[in-house]
């Protein structure tokens, strides 16, 4: 659902990175602001209540080139975490263009990876998304710690349908901009395929 600034001559597109409460959605996009250069971002905003926040920033890529002679910037999101922000979660996801699923690698987290994940689908459905036409992309995060998951249980049980995936570790930026490339490139080419 990007929007066009004809008067900048840019097309703004929404990346929102969604996962369960504490699995590495903030630190992948503070790391994000942190390595990119100030004048290709905008402010990055923190919407923080008592107990729940949500970061906001927008940055303009210089590599990813023009389409039809317009620029692409991108607004990056978060969503809160804990399930019962479900309000706030369907709010953020209005004009999605792609979404990142953070999963946090931590064997115990697991129930709260599947329970966010279906959460989800199932507040893109209510929107008139599907999850499985959008740009969408899985980060596995915090693979360095001792307790994480096999791969191949992750990937079995939160990428069924095979999107492309990524191992990361966000406190040290490890798979971090792999994964944010991807989810850009994904929305790329339905911009250029006119979806």
């Amino acid at each position: 659902m990007s929007f066009i600034n004809y008067a900048s001559r840019e097309i703004n597109c929404k990346i929102v990175y969604y996962g369960p409460g504490l699995c590495g959605k903030t630190t992948n996009l503070q790391y994000v602001y942190q390595k990119t250069a100030p004048d290709a971002k905008g402010k990055m905003i923190s919407l923080a209540t008592e107990t729940e926040r949500t970061l906001f920033f927008d940055f303009l890529p210089l590599a990813l080139g023009e389409i039809r002679g317009f620029k692409t910037r991108f607004h990056l999101y978060t969503v809160p975490g804990q399930v019962f922000y479900d309000a706030s979660r369907k709010l953020i996801l209005k004009g999605v263009d792609g979404v990142v699923f953070v999963a946090d690698s931590q064997e115990e987290r697991m129930d709260a990876n599947l329970e966010s994940l279906e959460n989800l689908r199932f507040n893109l459905q209510e929107q008139g998304y599907d999850l499985d036409k959008l740009p969408f992309v899985v980060q596995y995060n915090k693979r360095d710690l001792p307790n994480a998951v096999p791969l191949e249980e992750l990937q079995k049980e939160l990428n069924p349908t095979k999107v492309p995936e990524f191992e990361a570790c966000a406190t040290t930026g490890e798979g971090v901009f792999e994964t944010l490339k991807a989810v850009a490139k994904l929305i790329l080419i339905d911009l250029k395929q006119g979806k």
